[in-house]
């Protein structure tokens, strides 16, 4: 069955406990965004809020670094045990070391991959990574429609993981919703990051267990 991650930076960041400890029984983990205001124009949080956001479940958190050097990021996170680094193959570094060091931390590693790049620019790196993030809206804000055309790259993914037999999951976030979450997990998409069709809505629970029902 597909994966649902509640994306966090759409909570009630002022009740965000409250948000985890309802959304905990139900769904398989947290996303957490992070902007650092240069590789995307907004700023989110810092490592030691992560931390504890990480004591607040023991689910795991899938942090997606929207940085333009990830390299002390993934040196200094503390994340509960199955939780995912995603670093942006847009991002500065040498990516494979980066992909690295996550995995020396005994975390899982995932490239993530803007709209507008190719997903053959991924290709030489899957022999290392556990995870593949599509991002399906341009990456900074929460709340933006769905791109089609990023649907497209699924396809190639797919093949790849037949093709080469390496595991590793697909991932989307970005405009994830009721009308398009069944087609997306029939394409191949193993998990979902969603934040505005949950947090939007007035019963947090019943909203991700409306999503969960189409992809179960």
């Amino acid at each position: 069955m597909a994966e649902i991650y509640p994306s966090l930076i759409s909570g009630d960041l002022m009740n965000l406990r409250a948000e985890i400890e309802a959304l905990d029984p139900h769904c398989d983990g947290y996303h957490i965004d992070v902007m650092d205001y240069h590789f995307v124009p907004n700023l989110t949080w810092g490592p030691q809020f992560i931390d504890q956001i990480a004591n607040t479940t023991h689910k795991p958190l899938w942090v997606h670094l929207m940085v333009d050097d990830p390299t002390n990021w993934t040196k200094k996170l503390v994340l509960p045990p199955h939780s995912t680094i995603g670093i942006h193959i847009e991002s500065e570094g040498e990516v494979r070391r980066n992909l690295q060091r996550i995995k020396e931390r005994h975390f899982n590693a995932a490239l993530v991959l803007n709209p507008k790049t190719s997903v053959e620019a991924i290709f030489p790196y899957l022999d290392l990574v556990d995870a593949v993030l599509l991002m399906s809206v341009e990456p900074g804000f929460s709340g933006q429609e769905f791109l089609p055309s990023v649907a497209e790259k699924i396809k190639p993914l797919v093949g790849y993981q037949q093709e080469g037999e390496i595991k590793f999951k697909i991932g989307m976030d970005g405009g994830i919703n009721l009308q398009n979450i069944a087609e997306l997990k029939e394409k191949g998409i193993d998990w979902f990051a969603v934040g505005s069709s949950i947090f939007t809505q007035p019963n947090r629970v019943k909203a991700l267990k409306d999503l969960l029902k189409l992809i179960s």
